[in-house]
């Protein structure tokens, strides 16, 4: 990026708005300031989609709630198709990832599992549009599961919800399979709602 004289004598306006407008697109992870280096423009797989919707959801922005509407009819189509064409060996991608999710001892390691086990089976779906819709948001998936296993006092209540999809899927069964899914959206739901109204406590309490 150019220095703020510079940018300030393109656009006609003072140090102080540049360094402000810097700022800011700086907090939304779309520039990096390096010390005594100058200041960047990230790459494209930067965290801006996390943190704006982060700000949206702690403020109850009412698209979220739309947000975490699609993604569970989203999750719920793909996890019936899965259940319809999904290969033996999309069924055992899907089952290592579940192994790791049961076998995770940390969050990084747990949200990854997680994360990449919805992705596969919108991949054994076989409609590649819905698994690319569902792996255009794969960042958004990350910090909402991040964000409620940060909070969480344990794994296993998310783990249990994923067994019965995994179980549903490898029996062909596409009734079941959706049912659990619809099951378990409901419960992340809910996990996430109250991990926000946390935030929201402790947000009042640092601004009192």
């Amino acid at each position: 990026m150019p220095s703020e004289r510079q940018l300030s004598e393109s656009f006609g306006v003072g140090r102080s708005v540049v360094r402000e407008a810097l700022k800011s697109l700086g907090l939304l992870g779309l520039l990096e300031v390096r010390q005594g280096d100058g200041t960047y423009v990230k790459s494209p797989n930067s965290t801006l989609l996390p943190r704006v919707v982060e700000w949206g959801l702690l403020v109850g922005d009412e698209k979220t709630a739309d947000l975490i509407e699609t993604r569970k009819h989203l999750e719920v189509v793909t996890t019936r198709l899965a259940a319809e064409r999904r290969t033996e060996m999309e069924l055992l991608l899907i089952r290592q990832k579940l192994d790791a999710m049961h076998a995770a001892t940390d969050t990084e390691a747990f949200v990854d599992a997680d994360v990449a086990f919805h992705l596969a089976i919108a991949a054994a779906s076989g409609n590649s549009v819905l698994s690319n819709m569902l792996t255009s948001i794969s960042s958004l998936l990350d910090y909402w599961i991040r964000r409620v296993m940060n909070a969480a006092e344990s794994f296993e209540p998310s783990y249990c919800e994923h067994v019965p999809v995994y179980e549903g899927i490898a029996a062909q069964d596409v009734e079941a399979a959706g049912a659990a899914m619809t099951r378990h959206m409901a419960g992340a739901a809910e996990r996430l709602n109250a991990a926000l109204a946390e935030s929201r406590v402790e947000g009042d309490a640092k601004g009192a």
